[in-house]
């Protein structure tokens, strides 16, 4: 970058140079004869439809997939939207080849997915996908710190289509999206319950589904529900980062039939999450069932679990509900297959579906309630080793809700659906439970030392609603129960074992800046009056107004500042810069500051002098941070044809560095 402080100036100039270099892109349009393309011969452009944004392997990273009309090779173009000049990608954009395949029949077109890497914190991002000129709209999203507190959003069972009204289910689901988003527009996570659309293969549910824009805006965590699983769509509209699908995490153990399936799992900040198809849970269905979920927890946990701060599991068959799922025996057995691992493990939270009802369990261990004193509601907790709390979502469309059912005989433990001594028309497991017949989302914010979790409304019974539009009942009060109200709020503390742990949050340093400073008022460089040598020339000499530069960045980039100077002028009356002349000096040391070599007048070596850009001090990369003042003294040789006049010359001092 470059300044130009004027010899003549009256003040002080202040320069701070970027440590970095900005390209600017120039484009043109050549037009060869008419161009012109007959209907009947243009190709049909490729269609773009069903984008949606996921989350990558960690913060750095994100995915992208899309359905194709043409079965092309594509690509994922992203770029700061900063850099995008009238909505243009610059050329420099970063692209992604895409993967995918033909979608099976009743899908048509073909399926792509792209992995977005290397992103940087705190940046907004423009993308588009696909090849050519076909393209589809520029989409953005934005990435924030990529250490400490972070919110992410739970979502329970969409289920588009589930009301037989798949316009209205589409309506409510994109109003509950509108209503978290506003209300935490900082998340960073949309984390699904399963059960996106009703029917796994119909295409329009998923087009209503995926129809919120907020869908491209943040990233979805996708989970497989009962719903799902039934067909390809699911795969064919979500890649998820780190997943297996080896057999054992199909129900049907064969990857290449009609079905969906695998576990996946990736660390967000300090959050391991790690996602489960519930879907396989008994090897009689010809997958790994429950135990090979459990190993595949344990692996991932034994193999990342340390480089994290919490555990959190999703997967869509809630084992501790409160509604119409509660005494299901496939939750039956999972409620006794998966707890005591879970506890085993250090596992702190489970977010679950399934059950369209709302219900938060007490700490449980080992399959039991493990604190008897805890209390219903209880908004503190503090889980000793092995207590992990579970949640089951509402339904986030209000498509369809389940009423809570009652207690039985069957036990207060284990695969029990026993009533809580505490409140007893609640079951044993579960501290909250409700079912208003509103929609609602889950909040959970991911601090240093807790997780701090409430159940959201994003509705009343208002419309949309769909089931409450078909006629179910609804308690809600929009006086007291508004859009944005709490129905669950509470804490999970961290367990510090017998010891006390200490903590502290480092930022990233200041990137430091380089700049530079003419000492003084940068008055006018006089060189007095030049005196006639040898009968032949005029000397005269000076010195530059002293230059501070100072350099507190982190890179320790290398830096140099270099000078040239204009020809001399008196009116009309002109000589060149070239018989200008210096030496350098570094009048105080730092920032790693060494001197730029001696330049001769051009008079005596017939050379170009200072008419061409000098070095005058420069520094090494890895060189120390701080202050230097760097100074030159100047020599002027100029032949005595010169004629008589006062005559002045700007030197131009630019500042590099990378």
């Amino acid at each position: 970058m470059r300044s130009r402080p004027s010899t003549q100036a009256a003040a002080p100039v202040r320069r701070r140079v970027a440590t970095g270099t900005t390209a600017v892109l120039l484009g043109l349009t050549v037009a060869l004869g008419s161009g012109l393309v007959s209907p009947a011969a243009a190709a049909e452009p490729t269609a773009i439809t069903g984008v949606i944004l996921g989350v990558g392997a960690d913060e750095t990273q994100r995915t992208v997939s899309w359905y194709s009309s043409a079965d092309t090779a594509q690509q994922l173009q992203v770029a700061p939207t900063a850099s995008l000049v009238n909505g243009q990608f610059p050329a420099d954009a970063a692209t992604f080849a895409a993967t995918g395949s033909a979608n099976i029949a009743t899908s048509g077109g073909f399926n792509r997915h792209a992995t977005i890497t290397n992103l940087k914190e705190q940046t907004a991002y423009s993308y588009r996908v696909g090849s050519g000129d076909d393209w589809s709209a520029a989409y953005s999203f934005t990435t924030q710190d990529f250490e400490g507190n972070y919110d992410f959003l739970f979502f329970g069972d969409p289920q588009i289509g589930s009301s037989g009204d798949t316009a209205e289910d589409g309506a409510g689901w994109k109003d509950t999206l509108d209503v978290a988003l506003a209300a935490n527009p900082k998340a960073e996570l949309l984390v699904s319950g399963g059960d996106q659309v009703e029917s796994a293969n119909n295409e329009s549910q998923w087009n209503a589904f995926l129809g919120p824009d907020k869908l491209r805006q943040y990233p979805w965590a996708a989970t497989i529900g009962n719903h799902d699983v039934g067909g390809k769509a699911y795969e064919q509209h979500f890649a998820t980062p780190n997943t297996d699908k080896s057999g054992a995490y199909y129900s049907n153990g064969d990857p290449a039939s009609g079905t969906s399936g695998g576990d996946y799992w990736y660390i967000y900040k300090d959050v391991l999450f790690i996602d489960l198809n519930s879907n396989s849970y008994a090897t009689a269905q010809g997958g790994g069932g429950d135990a090979a979920h459990l190993a595949y927890v344990t692996d991932v946990i034994n193999k990342h679990g340390s480089e994290a701060k919490w555990k959190v599991l999703t997967y869509h068959h809630s084992i501790y509900s409160p509604a119409d799922h509660a005494k299901d025996s496939d939750n039956k057995l999972r409620r006794v297959d998966f707890p005591t691992t879970f506890s085993k493990l250090g596992v702190d939270l489970v977010l679950q579906g399934h059950d369209h009802s709302y219900s938060r369990s007490y700490e449980i261990k080992n399959g039991q309630k493990a604190n008897p004193d805890e209390q219903p509601g209880d908004a503190q907790l503090y889980p000793g080793p092995g207590g992990v709390v579970y949640v089951t979502a509402n339904s986030a469309s209000g498509s369809k809700y389940y009423d809570i059912t009652k207690p039985d005989s069957s036990g207060t433990s284990g695969a029990g659906n026993g009533a809580d001594p505490l409140n007893p028309d609640s079951y044993w497991y579960n501290s909250v439970q409700n079912q208003e017949h509103v929609r609602t989302y889950v909040k959970v914010q991911v601090r240093n030392d807790q997780l701090v979790v409430q159940n959201v409304r994003s509705g009343t019974c208002a419309a949309p609603n769909s089931a409450v539009e078909k006629g179910n009942w609804c308690n809600n009060t929009t006086q007291a129960q508004p859009v944005g109200s709490i129905v669950d709020d509470f804490t999970v503390h961290n367990y510090h074992g017998d010891g006390q742990d200490i903590q502290v949050n480092v930022p990233n340093a200041a990137p430091g800046e380089f700049g530079w400073t003419i000492d003084g008022n940068n008055g006018l460089v006089d060189l007095g009056t030049a005196v006639e040598q040898g009968g032949d020339h005029f000397e005269a000499s000076g010195k530059i107004n002293p230059i501070t530069v100072s350099d507190t960045r982190r890179s320790l980039a290398p830096w140099s500042i270099s000078a040239g100077v204009s020809d001399f002028r008196d009116a009309g009356k002109t000589f060149s810069g070239s018989y200008l002349g210096w030496s350098p000096r570094v009048l105080q040391a730092g920032a790693g500051a060494a001197a730029g070599d001696t330049v001769a007048s051009g008079y005596t070596d017939q050379g170009k002098g200072l008419s061409v850009s000098r070095g005058l001090g420069s520094a090494d990369q890895g060189h120390t941070r701080g202050t230097a003042k760097l100074g030159a003294d100047l020599s002027l040789e100029i032949p005595d044809s010169v004629e008589k006049g006062s005559y002045q010359a700007t030197l131009t001092i630019t500042a590099l560095s990378s």
